[in-house]
């Protein structure tokens, strides 16, 4: 058969008649042939792939080989052996060449043909070992691609163990480095595009695959592209790379990058100029975001020399890849910085002036929409370097005459832009890389620096250190030789109390305090992490206390059965010795409040009761005026469990021009309850139909409700109100009662019982659109009370129903068709009032920007005790729950009464804490704050008790307290003092290296002084805040 088919395919007949008979010999394969045949088949068809003169004859050899191996899959099994495959990929086969990438094809298919064989697992070892010589001799585009794409499909073949893996990627990584292509037309340039691709998606699966792959090779490239030798020039194929580096990386890549002192200057000089010449690679994605974030590194630690050096000399090319409609956004993107940033002289700017012209012509003739948008941007740009550098006329004017129809922006704009785009004004992006001569401001706060996105931490950290009791109480606690979660806290507040640094990286506490499913360098959200930390240090300090319970009880077994001597233990966790297993924990008792929830079936009016604890209340807000319209914006789900309903609904964001429901007045706020389901004009409490009592009840109160709308900025107290609310359980959410044996219409009432030393609130600003499935903000401004009074109705009398568990914070999110029932009255409520209970506000958590995964936090604060000079002790005119409808509606609130009163008795009270930065402020900044930055708005409130000292003792009688503070435990305070120490070393280093850098350098160009004058949302150039990195990638050593 072998014979019949080499005489067929290089004979003379029709081509027609030729594939015929080849269809009639692969049809032949299922017959049975001898071992020898068998082999005589496959030699021929591996001959007629490998050699085959023609497309023909190739096609044929491949199609014989994979019908014949394929039934008689043993016989070629033994063909296609370690020996084969060893031979073709060391020697080639005849006269072709071992290097041709058809060997590979061969290679491929064979590999197809016997995977289910047990021979294929000893050809996978071979080609581990094999793939990694074949890219440590530089193997050319084809050939690496096609070896890329035999490795993709059959990743067995890949090197196994760290350091082939290693050494396969580093080696890889170089081979793209020598890639050139082969040709300038258009189809080899898109076919030499395509194999490059195919190579750095192999690299992309490894590094997924193995993440420890990943930093070796990026320290690769940057040796690669840093390198001085002349002779060689990396490819532009490399920027292929870039797509693939996760840019969660880039704050912490670009900070080791540019503060390793083991990378030169001339290093880092030649490394950026090649990483600019990248943005001419087509398809390539975020090389101008690196290279920008390298530009913007450089400029925080004052490496002005190299962004001089690198902009003269890399600008025009820049400029002149604005003509490339592919690579233009990205060009864009970098000549805008690069010009931005380079204030000091006009030097870069004209460089690029005589290009101007024709190529604003070059985007008008073009007339797409594309070139227009670009157009404009670039004619901003060239308007603020023009405004900037004026003084040129005979320069600029056929510039102006070419834009003359464009819009010019106002001057305004051009100076917020060069503003934000100088070189210092990058000194925010990497604080913890700075050696700035201060410390700490006037104010004497200390910043927190932000490690990637942790503002979300540094706010809430910074609002907790300002709660006074519970710092002190923290301070004092007696912690020696322990290593939790709140020893990590004392020593961060010890830090933030009495370091002389400006500001303070809490790297520490970060790595121990994050919750596991927060995805490092990313944005969260900080009142998510709160409750995390909260519950962490409720629950590690009960478990210390049960085994110090534990230890103790044991050690009292054995003093009386073998000893009396007596055995003294520290104390975890406590300032006395712990008076058992039952005493609150410190989260308790600075946070811990009660919650009393009440349900009474509307049919026998029988009532289940149940306690829980709780550490924040989440407000949500107040539904809008039009209510028969709100019910479709519900999404809600609910389940009956432990004989009530629990609920959990979501709120839809309200449209940017609609009132909000202002105050909801339920019986003169005395018995008020909360859980957040939302209630349904049509629904009756007791029976099918509802009774024209109870419709005239809903009707008041929708009467009242429109009347309460006049006001035009809801405050706390409305949410409060609202989330002190009763609800009625009826449709979907009956609840089952046990003495009626079936689901009932009831109502339930929730009431605080026992109020904790500070309260939590959170603004539920976070809600999900169903149309869009994505969570928005609601930006409507939320009128902060200085003073609040809680109603609390304390318990006199035991609960029928066992208390239940601990629980970190109640959520209540209320929106949707059963809202009305919000505004039925209470049937159940007892007669009596709950007592008001003054709080002061200590502290306000605010979020910038749109959505719970972006944006920025920053913290308003001030030092508030519950007795003394900060303990705001006007209480006469304190805020009430709920107000006289007449005062809502005409008069100034008691609450602004108040807040004027108590601001401008005690200024410069309020601190701002915006990272690194912190200012003095003023309560009115703090209730303006939303007006001024429409993005910005308050999200979590501290309030303290007032004429509470949480049985704390502040009136030490040794004398060694600091501002009310008690004096440190002394390793911390050593630690301190060590610190502090090194701080001064650091700077006199600093100022001598800087002078000995002003008197040697060779550009007379150095920026002086900080920006510090950002919005109160700014994250800083970087968007995300920059800072610190993390001690777990520590330096990139090049």
């Amino acid at each position: 058969m072998d014979k019949i088919l080499e005489g067929l395919v290089s004979s003379s007949h029709p081509l027609p008649l030729k594939r015929v008979i080849v269809r009639r010999v692969v049809e032949s394969a299922e017959t049975p042939l001898s071992q020898a045949q068998c082999r005589a088949m496959f030699a021929l068809s591996t001959r007629l792939v490998l050699q085959g003169p023609d497309p023909f004859q190739r096609q044929v050899g491949r199609q014989v080989l994979e019908a014949y191996g394929r039934y008689h899959r043993a016989e070629f099994e033994a063909f296609f052996n370690r020996g084969l495959v060893l031979g073709l990929l060391q020697r080639g086969y005849g006269e072709l060449s071992n290097r041709d990438p058809a060997i590979l094809d061969y290679i491929q298919a064979g590999l197809r043909l016997i995977m289910s064989c047990p021979s294929v697992l000893e050809l996978f070892e071979l080609l581990q070992v094999e793939a990694l010589r074949l890219v440590c001799e530089r193997p050319a585009p084809p050939l690496c691609a096609r070896l890329c794409q035999l490795l993709g499909d059959f990743p067995q073949c890949l090197p196994r163990g760290r350091k082939l893996s290693l050494a396969f990627c580093q080696q890889l990584v170089r081979s793209i480095a020598h890639f050139q292509s082969q040709g300038s037309r258009e189809a080899e340039l898109r076919l030499y595009v395509s194999q490059v691709t195919q190579v750095s998606g192999l690299l992309r699966s490894v590094w997924k695959a193995e993440p420890d792959t990943l930093l070796p090779s990026l320290q690769e490239l940057f040796a690669v592209i840093s390198a001085a030798d002349t002779s060689f020039e990396p490819s532009v194929a490399l920027a292929s790379l870039v797509q693939h580096i996760p840019l969660q990386m880039i704050t912490v890549l670009i900070r080791s990058l540019t503060t390793d002192p083991n990378v030169k200057d001339a290093s880092m000089t030649q490394a950026l100029c090649r990483m600019i010449d990248w943005l001419s690679w087509p398809l390539a994605q975020h090389v101008e975001t690196w290279v920008i974030a390298l530009l913007k590194g450089l400029a925080a630690v004052q490496k002005f020399t190299i962004l001089i050096d690198v902009t003269l000399l890399k600008i025009e090319l820049v400029f002149n890849r604005l003509w490339f409609p592919l690579v233009r956004p990205g060009a864009l993107a970098v000549l805008s910085h690069m010009l931005l940033s380079f204030q000091h002289s006009p030097e870069a700017f004209h460089l690029i002036v005589p290009h101007v012209v024709s190529l604003v012509h070059s985007f008008k003739r073009d007339g797409l929409p594309s070139s227009t948008a670009f157009l404009m941007q670039l004619t901003e740009l060239i308007h603020c370097m023009m405004y900037h550098y004026s003084g040129f006329p005979e320069l600029y004017e056929p510039i102006l005459e070419a834009v003359k129809d464009m819009p010019k922006p106002t001057e305004e704009k051009i100076k917020l832009i060069l503003n934000q785009s100088a070189w210092t004004s990058q000194s925010s992006s990497l604080p913890s890389c700075l050696s700035r001569l201060s410390g700490k401001s006037e104010t004497g706060k200390t910043g927190l620096i932000n490690l990637g996105n942790t503002c979300y931490m540094n706010s809430v950290i910074q609002a907790l250190f300002m709660a006074t009791d519970f710092r002190r109480h923290v301070l004092s606690l007696n912690l020696n030789g322990c290593n939790s979660l709140m020893r990590k806290l004392q020593h961060l507040f010890a830090f933030l109390a009495h370091t002389q640094r400006e500001a303070y990286a809490p790297r520490i506490f970060f790595e121990a305090s994050r919750p596991p499913w927060f995805t490092p360098r990313s944005q969260q959200d900080c009142s998510e992490y709160l409750r995390f930390l909260l519950d962490r240090l409720h629950e590690e300090e009960r478990t210390l206390k049960a085994l110090s319970s534990a230890k103790t009880s044991e050690s009292i077994m054995n003093e009386e059965s073998q000893t009396q001597e007596p055995v003294h233990k520290a104390q975890v966790f406590a300032e006395a010795p712990c008076r058992g297993s039952e005493e609150r924990t410190l989260i308790e008792k600075m946070f811990g409040g009660k919650l009393k929830t009440t349900i009474c079936c509307l049919n026998c009016k029988s009532m289940s009761q149940k306690e829980e604890a709780f550490t924040d209340l989440s407000l949500a807000f107040c539904p809008p005026t039009s209510l028969e319209n709100v019910g479709p914006k519900s999404v809600e789900r609910s389940e009956m469990k432990d004989d009530y309903v629990v609920q959990t609904n979501t709120l839809a964001a309200s449209p940017a021009g609609e009132t909000p429901l202002n105050n909801l007045e339920v019986n003169g706020g005395c018995d008020t309850i909360s859980e957040g389901t939302i209630k349904d004009f049509s629904t009756e409490p007791n029976s099918e139909n509802t009774t024209n009592s109870e419709l005239n009840k809903v009707q008041d109160n929708r009467d009242m409700s429109q009347r309460l709308v006049g006001k035009n900025t809801l405050s706390v107290t409305d949410l409060l109100n609202y989330f002190l609310a009763p609800e009625i359980l009826s449709g979907d959410n009956k609840y089952y009662c046990e003495k009626c044996a079936s689901l009932q219409n009831a109502e339930k009432t929730m009431q605080i019982v026992e109020e904790p030393e500070y309260l939590i609130l959170t603004l539920l600003r976070f809600s999900y659109d169903p149309k869009c499935h994505i969570r928005r903000k609601i930006l409507d401004n939320v009128s902060l009370p200085l003073v609040l009074e809680l109603p609390v109705k304390r318990a006199t009398s035991p609960l029928a129903v066992v208390s239940g568990g601990w629980s970190v914070g109640v959520e209540i999110s209320d929106i949707g068709e059963n809202l009305a029932k919000k505004l039925k009255p209470s049937g159940a409520d007892e007669v009596t009032c709950p007592q008001l209970v003054p709080y002061v506000l200590s502290s306000v958590v605010v979020h910038s920007g749109v959505s719970s995964e972006s944006g920025h936090y920053y913290s308003y604060a001030r030092n508030v005790t519950g007795s003394g000079p900060s303990g705001l002790c006007h209480q006469s005119t304190a805020l009430p729950l709920v107000f006289p409808q007449d005062k809502l509606l005409t008069e100034e609130s008691p609450c602004a009464v108040v807040e004027n009163e108590l601001d401008t008795e005690m200024p410069r009270e309020w601190f701002l804490f915006n990272d690194s930065r912190v200012t003095f402020t003023s309560f009115q900044s703090v209730q303006k704050i939303t007006s001024r930055f429409p993005k910005d708005t308050a999200y979590v409130l501290f309030y303290k008790k007032q004429n509470s000292t949480c049985g704390f003792n502040t009136n030490s009688a040794n004398g060694l307290w600091v501002n009310g503070d008690p004096p440190l435990q002394k390793d911390l305070m050593d630690a301190i003092t060590k610190d502090n120490k090194l701080y001064l070393q650091e700077q006199e280093l600093s100022a001598r290296t800087q002078a000995l850098q002003a008197a040697t350098a060779s550009c007379s160009f150095r920026p002086n002084g900080f920006d510090d004058n950002d919005p109160p949302g700014s994250c800083g150039p970087t968007g995300g805040g920059g800072g610190g990195g993390f001690s777990t990638v520590g330096r990139l050593v090049f």
